[in-house]
């Protein structure tokens, strides 16, 4: 590096100039690469919810369906993985919550609001807990709707599935 000291006029104020002579940057290593629909690459996994709790199940089961883990990582864009997640009616809620949490929801009719604790919910509807504790992790917008649609909740062991060949994943090998 060169150093050019310039003097401007005849006071003793100077100042200093570094000299670099040009470099060729390869410019190509430094593009970011945005993933787009083409470009993804989805995955079939499969989760096995049995003796799992509830929250930390959803939450990353949520992060697979986002695609938070991969390195093509895009908030706008879809490039997640297609999750399937069987055995939910063998869940787990911490503490008392089957019996003191409340899920709301509204018929639409004057006098409809109705309220079901996760006890009443797991014998008629076990998947419905999962879909909905996922459902509340993931964005509130059209990028949200569309990813839901990539989640695929089971309450036995079997599942349609098949063809696609999911492969099996632990959870707590994920961190």
């Amino acid at each position: 590096m060169r150093i050019r000291i310039l003097f401007l006029s005849l006071q003793p104020v100077w100042k200093i100039v570094f000299l670099n002579p040009k470099k060729q940057v390869d410019t190509l290593s430094y593009k970011t690469i945005s993933a787009n629909s083409a470009t993804v690459d989805k995955q079939w996994v499969i989760v096995d919810a049995e003796n799992m709790v509830l929250g930390r199940l959803s939450s990353q089961v949520a992060m697979l369906i986002r695609g938070k883990k991969k390195p093509s990582y895009t908030p706008h864009v879809d490039c997640g993985d297609n999750v399937v997640v069987i055995n939910a009616e063998k869940i787990i809620l911490s503490g008392n919550k089957t019996d003191v949490k409340v899920y709301t929801r509204y018929t639409g009719y004057p006098g409809g609001q109705r309220f079901e604790t996760p006890r009443e919910l797991l014998k008629k509807k076990p998947e419905a807990i999962i879909e909905k504790a996922v459902k509340g992790m993931l964005p509130k917008n059209r990028l949200g709707r569309k990813l839901f649609g990539n989640l695929y909740v089971y309450a036995g062991n079997e599942h349609p599935h098949v063809a696609q060949q999911p492969k099996p994943i632990n959870l707590n090998d994920l961190r």
